[in-house]
């Protein structure tokens, strides 16, 4: 008696995906024409990557601002030893067009939380999180919850590892999950001058192949769910225990306190405008469509200024905080440590209404969201998506 179920034996000419098309459910179709954003290019996000690939998911984009090191080889089945030094985003993407070339995969080199526009989070239909650090979390997931865009969150270390997925505003939200030590970690690095930050992001979690290539298959499986409308991860985590099996499923509550529960905000997507758009003229077409504008959110943090912590001496800066280098945390006329100030939104009296999102250190196709009283209405730069989807 055969325990192998029917396995007849396919033709050369059989199609690419002629297995997936014996699941009952399974539109092929369907994954060729996802939009799918996977922000991490290391272990994880390789995984994630390939498994894409071999699904046949058809538009793909991988941001990454690292770059490959050796020990990188051992848990990133797309890295070569030749690829050493080169972009993880960038290699990744060429494996990935190795594996299936009629995938549509751009990679972009950036710091996610520094230069990725938020109009690749609206591009995309969901959004794979295979990030290292509790900071590009929160802002994945504050851009995710903004946009009304689902993602799946994978983490892992050594023989254990999560994936777990988030719908704002309808189900917990990855800050729902954070503990109070996670808060203090966090405000306690914001609250750290720019050198003390920069001391506190060296590192790496310890990880094996292992654990990367369950985890990251999971977040594709609850991707390939999710395009076919099958009941997802959302609101839950699927936690992989691998030193004794005792793997398990938890559901996460909404936190009351959380702000990221009211509904996403309608947005505006205005052709005409760019990066180099002033915020005047922001100000006024939100006063004509909200009746008024209090603010403009900015939607991540902004050094405005930095301040010696020696000698006091103030100098505009206008960045992303991750863009802030090492030099730049240095007093200019001392050469002690500097301390930031933040810029999150722009009011009625602001000088910054006259400069534009790029002079403010925004990214290209990026979202800015117009406020007034109670009421919210995001503007997409759409004019920069053009040259961003070419790679300029």
């Amino acid at each position: 008696m055969s325990l192998v179920a029917d396995e007849s034996p396919l033709a050369l000419t059989d199609e690419r995906f002629a297995r997936f098309a014996k699941v009952e459910w399974w539109q092929q179709q369907r994954l060729r024409d996802a939009r799918v954003l996977v922000a991490g290019a290391g272990a994880l996000g390789n995984e994630v990557v390939k498994n894409l690939a071999l699904l046949g998911v058809g538009n793909v984009v991988i941001a990454d601002m690292d770059t490959i090191e050796v020990s990188n080889l051992t848990r990133s089945c797309l890295f070569r030893e030749k690829d050493a030094g080169s972009f993880k985003a960038a290699c990744a993407a060429r494996a990935a067009l190795d594996l299936y070339p009629q995938m549509n995969v751009q990679a972009l080199n950036v710091n996610i939380t520094a230069a990725l526009g938020l109009g690749w989070i609206r591009w995309a239909e969901i959004v794979i999180g295979a990030l290292d650090n509790r900071e590009g979390r929160v802002f994945l997931n504050a851009s995710c919850a903004r946009i009304g865009r689902p993602w799946i969150d994978g983490g892992i270390e050594v023989l254990q590892g999560v994936a777990r997925g988030f719908h704002a505003p309808e189900t917990a939200c990855y800050e729902c999950t954070m503990s109070e030590i996670d808060w203090q970690v966090i405000n306690t690095r914001r609250s750290c001058s720019m050198l003390a930050r920069r001391a506190l992001a060296h590192g790496g979690v310890p990880t094996t192949p292992l654990t990367a290539s369950i985890v990251g298959a999971i977040q594709a499986q609850e991707v390939v769910k999710y395009l076919h409308g099958l009941p997802a991860l959302f609101g839950r985590g699927f936690v992989y225990e691998g030193a004794h099996h005792g793997s398990y499923v938890v559901s996460y509550p909404i936190d009351p306190g959380c702000p990221w529960h009211e509904g996403a905000p309608p947005i505006e997507q205005v052709r005409e405008w760019d990066s180099d758009t002033p915020f005047n003229v922001i100000w006024q077409r939100a006063e004509e469509l909200l009746g008024g504008c209090d603010a403009i959110d900015l939607g991540r943090e902004i050094v405005e200024v930095l301040q010696c912590v020696a000698c006091g001496r103030r100098r505009p800066i206008l960045r992303s905080v991750e863009a802030v280098s090492e030099d730049d945390a240095r007093c200019d006329g001392c050469g002690a440590d500097s301390a930031p100030e933040f810029l999150h939104s722009i009011g009625r009296g602001s000088e910054h209404r006259q400069r534009t999102p790029r002079e403010l250190g925004l990214p290209a196709w990026d979202i800015v969201w117009a406020r007034y009283g109670d009421r919210f209405l995001g503007f997409e730069l759409a004019a920069d998506a053009a040259a961003a989807m070419g790679g300029e």
